[in-house]
């Protein structure tokens, strides 16, 4: 009966039969029901999953985005868009937490349900929709994953070029984001009446970046996308891994993304990621300076960040080596010893890749968000990893040419090669090896991908390798010895609100399994 009873509100749902009325501001024009389906059973009760085709339009006077001017005009004498939006939200029937998390997909892929909901052993790839650990549904969140970029998923303005070719305006994925997500968290329904399944059920609104999205919404704010009809779009941004980049969005021939394009150590001088502003104090205050009131920022960078993709730019701007002092709106947590991505296996680099799993601090670090954002409740004060210019021969991706005065940073390490400082997961407190070290050929994927090299087992084998880094056998006298040091920096961590109690648990349970000396 249950059952049926939800599948007879997902037909209310799609029919666009409603009482509500249209918000008469909002850029959205249209919401096209692909398909629902329930999502799975949770905590608050039932989920359902709404698949849309959005169409929306946009101001070819008013928008700050190159050529938006150049195509075609509908009738009202906007520009339209359309694109594609999956909804994973509670039954109309549940009340969930109240807050909207935006998954601003990366190359096209959800990032929303890897990041938060992957379990210890078997991370969710990225574009996956699997509920994995359900840590999301079941703190009752409501999730959008709405597509912005040329070639997935999204239909953007064109003009022909003067080449008689044609041009995709990529810079209006900025302004569908803004869009779409100002619909689903205020508007009741599209200028048809076709109902948002979640009116009336979102308080606040958080964006999730990650890499290439978390620079998209650093970009998005600082030109001025998070307001809209004089209201901000996200009270809060959850981002991982792009402290120090922009995203540019340019008019492009397709049919793929221009935005995909980073610095890297074949190509260092790629611009238009390393720009001004690059310090994350000088975001805020460019923002603060348009009299917008800026969101709270958390930002979480992972050692490979700080080797591989500029990150101490992000703390200390375009000259020098010392931090900008950050914000009361921003915190930012460095995670010793994390890889930008976390992937199975070893590829064509010369190590395994880096296996610590960074992925409880991001949940922990969301609820922290969230709470911040809706009672005003402080989170943990930054914690940063102690940093050094990068010595020559370092594996460090060097300054960018065109910041003379630039310098770039790497955490300082101890004597195994771990990352000293910063947030310390009981991998990291107890290890079983190095974690997070460069990894030749430093390839786009090796050098983001990191390495794990784990230690000897005896003093004997690590000897016969020349490896100066102690053995399992010298480190730990037992497996009781060892999980004493996991339980021990689990509990602090714990208490430091950097690990959520199920986390807590299930890293001691592994630690119980570890194949360390008996």
């Amino acid at each position: 009966m249950r059952r049926l009873k939800l599948w007879a509100m997902l037909l209310i749902a799609a029919s666009g039969l409603s009482q509500f009325t249209v918000d008469a501001v909002a850029k959205v024009t249209r919401i096209e029901v692909i398909s629902t389906s329930p999502y799975g059973s949770f905590k608050p009760g039932e989920y359902v999953r709404w698949d849309f085709r959005v169409v929306g339009e946009i101001s070819p006077t008013s928008e700050q985005i190159t050529d938006v001017e150049k195509p075609s005009r509908n009738a009202r004498g906007m520009v339209e868009y359309a694109t594609r939006v999956t909804l994973i939200a509670p039954a109309e029937s549940v009340r969930g937490s109240g807050t909207l998390l935006v998954d601003v997909p990366n190359r096209g892929r959800p990032i929303s349900q890897s990041v938060y909901n992957s379990p210890r052993h078997s991370i969710i790839p990225l574009g996956s929709f699997d509920q994995g650990t359900g840590f999301l549904q079941d703190n009752g969140f409501s999730i959008a994953a709405i597509a912005w970029e040329q070639g997935y998923g999204v239909e953007l303005p064109m003009f022909v070029g003067d080449d008689g070719k044609p041009r995709y305006i990529e810079g209006v994925g900025l302004a569908i984001v803004r869009d779409v997500a100002d619909f689903f968290g205020t508007a009741a329904a599209d200028a048809s009446g076709v109902r948002n399944p979640i009116a009336g059920k979102v308080s606040r609104t958080i964006a999730l970046g990650y890499s290439q999205t978390g620079r998209f919404l650093k970009s998005f704010l600082v030109r001025g996308f998070n307001v809209t009809d004089g209201r901000r779009v996200f009270s809060g941004m959850h981002i991982l891994g792009a402290a120090s980049g922009h995203i540019a969005l340019r008019s492009i021939p397709g049919p793929n993304s221009g935005a995909g394009v980073t610095p890297n150590f074949t190509d260092p001088e790629v611009r238009g990621v390393n720009e001004e502003p690059l310090a994350i104090a000088d975001i805020v205050e460019q923002t603060s300076k348009r009299g917008e009131a800026v969101p709270r920022l958390m930002f979480v960078n992972t050692t490979t960040d700080y080797f591989s993709i500029r990150s101490s730019l992000g703390r200390t701007g375009a000259s020098g080596t010392q931090d900008k002092p950050l914000p009361e709106n921003v915190r930012m947590y460095d995670m010793a010893g994390a890889s930008h991505a976390l992937i199975p296996g070893k590829g064509d680099c010369k190590y395994l890749y880096a296996v610590l799993d960074w992925h409880p601090i991001m949940r922990s670090t969301l609820v922290a968000l969230n709470a911040w954002v809706s009672a005003g409740t402080p989170p943990p004060a930054n914690v940063l990893m102690s940093l050094q210019t990068a010595a020559e021969g370092q594996m460090a991706l060097k300054a960018p040419a065109h910041f003379p005065q630039s310098v770039t940073q790497v955490p300082k390490l101890d004597q195994d090669g771990n990352a000293t400082g910063g947030v310390r997961l009981p991998d990291m407190a107890a290890p079983l090896g190095t974690h997070a070290a460069q990894n030749p050929p430093l390839s786009f994927l090796c050098s983001l991908a990191a390495a794990y090299i784990p230690f000897a087992k005896t003093k004997q084998e690590r000897e016969s390798t020349n490896d100066a880094r102690m053995s399992l056998a010298e480190r730990y006298k037992d497996r009781n010895e060892y999980v004493n040091h996991i339980r021990g920096a689990a509990r602090r961590l714990e208490q430091q609100g950097f690990l959520l109690p199920e986390d807590a648990a299930t890293i001691v349970y592994s630690a119980a399994e570890a194949n360390v000396p008996k």
